[in-house]
């Protein structure tokens, strides 16, 4: 499945979530994540996330879909991130 995750978290806590997001997805922006992952990797990696948050202060969204041809992205202005290594 291909997956769009977004955090927006304490900053104490962005770079353990920072950390835990580039093991599994590529960087995109700032806080931005995608990539193709199998259910059980998605389900790993939610996993990871939901014992790092404080639920009750941050947030984490995540968008999927069966491909990445199914999405349509237009950027404006500087584009960061990109396909490179995962971590």
């Amino acid at each position: 499945m291909f997956v769009i995750l977004v955090y927006d978290t304490a900053t104490e806590r962005n770079p353990k979530v920072l950390k835990t997001c580039r093991k599994y997805l590529h960087w995109t922006q700032r806080s931005v994540f995608q990539g193709e992952l199998t259910k059980a990797q998605y389900r790993a990696l939610m996993t990871l996330l939901k014992d790092t948050i404080d639920p009750a202060y941050d947030s984490i969204v995540t968008y999927t879909s069966r491909s990445p041809d199914l999405i349509e992205t237009a950027t404006l202005g500087t584009h960061l991130g990109g396909p490179g290594d995962i971590l």
